[in-house]
């Protein structure tokens, strides 16, 4: 069986009783950064309401997380994702489709951790619960009883870059082009979810909506081929996405795969632990 980065909704429908197929319900929100926290939620109840045939829930907010970290969204370790993907019937030939209800970025997150930990077979569904759901597809309150998988976390550096990594970019020590996905205000430093305000030195702005169609969907690779250019995206140039916590940032990776810009990481600490560590050197408003 094939899978892509991106998977159908017809995809989907057409193989939901394949045994080595998992869903995987991601659904959550994030407030914006000018409200008072907290910003990160779950859709848990939604879950137990109604959900794709088959699905399991994964709390984006709690399970794969690190629990040690104030920022509350840095990978889980390995130890605690294996647990999760294990809780959620995944083994080695198991094909993951996630899906949210936040335009992709929440799945995408899962779709990062996996390939971090190992597991390629992973793709989002494109369009994810909105689109099921405008089709008319099947929905079910059922929750599945499913067999515990096998699944061994086994990082991959290649995914992953550290604000080490980022700062050698900055200095010049290293070739890389540091991908900002977060909103234009953010990047201006017109609001932050960090104690400082601006961004990493060097950092293009491509706010992760302008990477979405109307419908919810990716744009198609040629127009996000063209969005990434115009950003300053060059073949053969590295690519390191990063936003606040890594969640959206995960989604312009994605974006990145999907495009064709293969040289390309995430920096998981982004924004709130760059901006809140005074060593490191930003950008600030004119104002500031």
């Amino acid at each position: 069986m094939d899978c892509s980065l991106l998977v159908s909704t017809a995809w989907l429908a057409d193989h939901l009783n394949n045994p080595h197929v998992r869903v995987v319900d991601v659904r959550g929100h994030v407030l914006p950064p000018t409200e008072p926290p907290p910003h990160y939620f779950n859709h848990h109840d939604d879950y137990l309401r109604a959900h794709i045939p088959g699905a399991v829930f994964v709390d984006w907010v709690h399970e794969i997380t690190d629990p040690t970290d104030p920022r509350h969204a840095r990978v889980a370790p390995p130890e605690r994702f294996e647990r999760v993907m294990r809780r959620c019937g995944v083994s080695a030939d198991t094909w993951v489709v996630a899906y949210d209800d936040a335009q992709g970025m929440f799945a995408a997150r899962l779709w990062w951790m996996l390939n971090y930990y190992g597991h390629s077979r992973v793709a989002v569904l494109d369009g994810g619960w909105q689109k099921w759901l405008a089709e008319g597809r099947l929905v079910t309150a059922e929750i599945p009883d499913l067999a515990e998988g096998a699944f061994v976390a086994r990082p991959q550096p290649a995914w992953i870059r550290t604000a080490d990594d980022v700062q050698q970019v900055v200095d010049g020590a290293a070739a890389a082009l540091l991908l900002d996905v977060r909103s234009a205000l953010e990047f201006e430093g017109r609001a932050s979810r960090a104690q400082r305000f601006g961004h990493i030195p060097g950092a293009v702005n491509l706010p992760r909506a302008e990477l979405v169609a109307s419908d919810g969907t990716l744009l198609p690779p040629d127009q996000l081929q063209a969005r990434f250019v115009a950003a300053g995206v060059r073949p053969n140039v590295p690519v390191i996405t990063y936003c606040n916590a890594g969640v959206s940032a995960s989604f312009g990776l994605l974006a990145l795969r999907v495009a064709g810009f293969a040289q390309s990481a995430l920096y998981d600490g982004s924004w709130k632990e760059w901006g809140n560590d005074p060593a490191r050197p930003i950008v600030q408003p004119a104002s500031a």
